[in-house]
């Protein structure tokens, strides 16, 4: 059902704090950051990790460390941003995904 899932995704910047919105049929998930800052959250598996956001020129890398007493595994995702879409890899370990979202306006 996940990799039927159509998201859309929602960038804004108030301030100089960041919301990213991710919205499908099946679940919404939100985390609001300063970039450099590290935050709570919790993924859109339930997991509570420790992430942070850095951003160099349009790439935003989104480093998230789990919980090593439950032995979750860190990941980190990289947005690449252009004027026509956000190319997102995933990576777990020797595992990367990709996806690539169309910019709407």
């Amino acid at each position: 059902m996940g990799n039927a899932a159509t998201p859309t995704v929602e960038i804004t910047l108030e301030g100089d704090t960041y919301a990213m919105k991710t919205i499908t049929a099946f679940k919404t998930t939100e985390i609001k950051f300063k970039l450099g800052e590290e935050f709570e959250e919790t993924t859109a598996d339930g997991r509570v990790v420790k992430s942070t956001v850095t951003l160099d020129g349009n790439k935003m890398t989104h480093s998230q460390v789990g919980d090593k007493e439950k032995k979750e595994k860190d990941s980190v995702l990289l947005r690449e941003f252009t004027d026509t879409e956000m190319l997102m890899e995933c990576k777990v370990d020797d595992i990367v995904s990709k996806r690539v979202y169309k910019r709407q306006d």
